[in-house]
């Protein structure tokens, strides 16, 4: 079977994408759950980005938001190991999220920025649980942090197997 025949929906076990992907969906199969996740996993990672932003930076090293344009790259070359699709779907992702907070700090601010970016992310993660609730298992970085990297490859590749794209 050539690569161009392979079905979208493919799962390999032997790939650590798929195996990572396949548990955490293991965690995820109530539908309202899974629209919890959609919506949240994404607010999620802006607020990391958010308040990574804000912490101050030496002049002599960087500009403000250095922390998370760094831990942005270390993500991304996680992601790049795992899968090139999903990193550039990611990287895509990050970006836009650094530009909105550049945008943010420069308009209104750090502390604008620490309050918003702590105010989502505590919602957000109320909403998980919640969901998680629903859904009767806990989450997944509960028995693994690498979860945290992986909640939002997963969001991604659902949309990119519905698109037809192998990842």
């Amino acid at each position: 079977m050539t690569t161009s025949e392979i079905p979208a929906d493919y799962v390999d076990p032997r790939r650590p994408i798929d195996r990572l992907l396949g548990n955490y969906s293991e965690d995820h199969r109530n539908p309202t759950n899974q629209t919890i996740h959609h919506l949240c996993v994404p607010v999620i990672v802006w607020t990391v980005t958010a308040l990574l932003f804000v912490v101050p930076v030496p002049a002599m090293i960087g500009k403000p938001g250095l922390w998370a344009a760094l831990a942005s790259v270390a993500a991304v070359g996680y992601y790049l190991r795992l899968s090139r699709p999903l990193a550039g779907v990611m990287t895509l992702m990050l970006a836009a999220m650094l530009a909105l907070d550049a945008w943010l700090y420069a308009r209104f601010g750090a502390t604008t920025l620490l309050v918003a970016g702590v105010s989502v992310f505590v919602l957000a993660w109320i909403a998980q649980f919640i969901g998680h609730e629903i859904e009767g298992k806990r989450p997944s970085f509960l028995t693994d942090l690498v979860y945290l990297l992986v909640g939002p490859l997963w969001v991604w590749a659902k949309l990119l197997r519905r698109l037809g794209v192998a990842y």
